[in-house]
This record gives structure tokens, sequence and C-alpha cells, in this order.
């Protein structure tokens, strides 16, 4: 235990220390005046003030020493007398915000202490009096880490879901889930959907109730630092954000083999397509897609997908829709079919001309929605953004909080 005993102008003493097994104890040192600088015995200043000097401030911190466990709040307490400030820094400057219990003693960081950090821990009380103590956290044995989904500072369709995907399966997904807050400009409501993603890793999306609203900012803070996946701890926080861009849907009917791009609800390209082939294999997905990535110029090959060697070739103006391999790209070899019949191997295939012009207009993020008799069905929720096929109850349940959607404040 730390001491520091009051000071009188009388007479000075040393700082003198004890060990405390189990708990970092503080001595916050009190100033007294003297009535008089001689010594009446009367109890009105002098030595009889002096009488009271001996009582000591103490401060206790629960995480001590250089192994100090990680993932537990800070606490701080005072043995008797009030805490006035409490300030927890961490070795690059960084500060664990904190309040004040109402019996004024003790104080507790409102988040955890991250693996591996030395901490300084400063304390003063309501004499003006401070006190200092310092620990050191376990180092992670295992570390989890993630990738953020869409990328910081870009523009997006009104489909796009916020998407992250861990390195290590989650399995304390209630307090991971806990720390991710999504702030809107507009306080639109959405909630979080665990599932496992189609890389088979742990994944949690963010999917507004409706589509986005054009001009929507978007913020996500992963403040994750500390926190046990319960397979590997996180050790620092993650922060991405992106604006909603045009309201455009895309709208595939393969019935009768057209595209419509809708944008502010009015239709601004109609294109003859063809679908996947009906009866097998080779049908395409309906429901709702949501335009993953442009990625331009692309090697498709059929046996990546499973149809053995229907095809191998170099395809333009490729636009993913899931990740097991169905896109919207132009197709010169499919021209006989676009507009009548469905004739792919599951992509929604159209000219040269109306690919290059479909592909310069939509966005990332942009909703696809497929229509057909003969389909595959919707495509599941990891298999891509799958998430617009369930209703909103349903992706509501997917949270691993109780009443899980939010509003994006």
């Amino acid at each position: 235990m730390s001491r520091i005993r009051r000071h009188t102008p009388l007479r000075r003493r040393p700082v003198r220390n004890a060990a405390i097994v189990g708990t970092a104890v503080l001595a916050a040192a009190l100033t007294a005046c003297s009535g008089g600088s001689g010594g009446s015995g009367d109890g009105k200043g002098g030595a009889a003030d002096l009488a009271g000097a001996g009582k000591k401030a103490e401060i206790s911190v629960n995480l001590t020493g250089q192994q100090a466990k990680a993932g537990e709040p800070v606490k701080v307490t005072l043995a008797a007398g009030k805490l006035q400030e409490v300030t927890v820094t961490d070795g690059k400057g960084g500060k664990l915000a904190g309040k004040t219990g109402a019996d004024g003693r003790t104080w507790t960081s409102d988040r955890v202490a991250a693996p591996g950090t030395t901490y300084a821990v400063e304390a003063k009380d309501d004499k003006g009096s401070t006190a200092k103590a310092g620990f050191t956290t376990a180092a992670a044995d295992k570390v989890n880490k993630l990738s953020l989904s869409p990328g910081k500072d870009t523009t997006v369709g009104v489909a796009q879901p916020l998407s992250i995907v861990f390195d290590h399966p989650v399995k304390n997904k209630a307090a991971v889930e806990k720390q991710l807050k999504v702030t809107t400009s507009d306080n639109t409501v959405g909630s979080w959907g665990w599932m496992e993603d189609y890389s088979g890793k742990s994944r949690v999306d963010w999917r507004p109730k409706d589509y986005w609203k054009s001009g929507t900012k978007v913020t996500l803070e992963a403040d994750l630092n500390g926190v046990d996946s319960g397979s590997g701890w996180f050790v620092k926080d993650y922060k991405t954000g992106f604006t909603v861009g045009k309201n455009q849907v895309v709208k595939v009917d393969l019935d009768n083999h057209r595209l419509k791009l809708y944008r502010d609800g009015a239709v601004v390209k109609d294109i003859p397509v063809s679908g996947g082939t009906p009866g097998g294999d080779k049908r395409s997905w309906r429901g709702k897609a949501v335009l993953m990535a442009k990625e331009g110029t692309i090697n498709m090959n059929s046996e990546t997908v499973g149809l053995g060697d229907a095809y191998n070739k170099m395809v333009d103006y490729s636009m993913r829709l899931t990740w097991s391999g169905m896109y919207a790209h132009a197709a010169p070899w499919n021209s006989p079919y676009f507009g009548n019949t469905n004739h792919s191997s599951g992509c929604i295939g159209m000219s040269d001309a109306n690919a290059k012009e479909l592909y310069g207009t939509v966005q990332v993020g942009d909703p696809f929605e497929i229509v057909g008799d003969d389909t595959k069905g919707p495509q599941a929720v990891n298999n891509g953004y799958g998430e617009w096929n369930l209703s909103w109850e349903q992706w509501q349940k997917k949270s691993a909080l109780t009443g899980g959607s939010t509003s994006g404040a």
C-alpha cells in the first residue's frame, strides 16, 4: 500500500510504500492548516489540530501487476471521502472514459481493459489530493481481426448492408454486437443479423428495415478493443462510413426477358435479356440480390460453379450478384435469345452495348429484384447479400440481442 501523509508547515514525512496482494492501493495526500505556531492544547489549532494528521485516504484499483486480466472494466475505489476525477490512460495516450458511482467513492470505466496494454491511473479526491498507480494486462494468446464492407468513404446503392466478416469464429456474439454502433444522418431503423459467411467464417450484417434513402450518411464504429470473441481477442477498434447514392432499383422479369432500371421510381433503361436455362442447375436465382461488385472483364469457368465444362471464356462488363457465380454481363454469343428465351448458364446476359451502358450506370449496392417462374428460388442469405429475401421480422431474429432493431441515430 502506497501512503502519502498530510503535510504541515511544521514537519515533513517521507512517502512509505508497502505491498498489498490483489489490489493496487494509492494514497491521496490531505492538506491541513494549523491555527497557530504554538500548541495550546485547547483544541483550537496548534498541537490539537495535528492530532488528526495521521488519517490517510486510500484508493484501490481492481487490476494490478504485469499480467492483469484483460476484458474487464477498470474499477477505482476510494476508502473515504469523495472522488473528484479519475483518469485512466493507455501507453498510446488513449483514455478510458468512465463514471463515478452514486456513493462518490467508486469509479468504473465504460470500456474494458485491452490485452497487452499498459495503463496509468490517476485519481483526485474532493480535497484536491492526487494518487497514481499503473498496471499492464496480459497479452492476447490469439487475436481476432475483421474486414468491413462497404469500403470507407464510398458511395453505394440503396440496398447495400453493412457487413463484417471475422477471421476467427465469434462465439460471444452478444458481447461483440453490443460494441457495434451504427449512426445515420436520418435515424434509419435497422438490425444486425448473424450468419456463417459463404466462405465459412463468422459474419454479421446491419440491414435497414427498408431500402436506404438516397443521400443518407452512415457511420459504423466497432469499439472492439479488449473484447473476447470466444476464439480470440480484438486488439483494436474499427471505423468505416459511406454515403447512399442515387435511388436506383434494377427489376428483372425472366418470364418476359426484360431488365428495367428505375431511378427515383421512373424507368430509365429497358433492356432485352436472357436468363438461366429452365429445368435444371442452369436456372437463375430469383428474389432480391444486391450488386456486390463491378468486376469488368473476367474469366468465367463453368467448372468453378459445378457445371462441368459448359464454358470457359472471358466475359465483359461483369456485375457480380452472388458468391455462387450469378452475374449480369455482356453475352454476345447468346444474342438470338435476348428478349425471348432464357438460355444462359444462370447469369443475366445482354448485348455488349446494353451491358456497357448498364455497367456505367449501376452502383455497387443497387438491388436487383428478379422474378420468374422457372428459377432456383431465392438465394441464401449468405450467398452475397441475400438478407433482403427475409422479412423484417425474420431478419430481426438473427440478432444476438433481444429486440435487435436499432435506430442509427
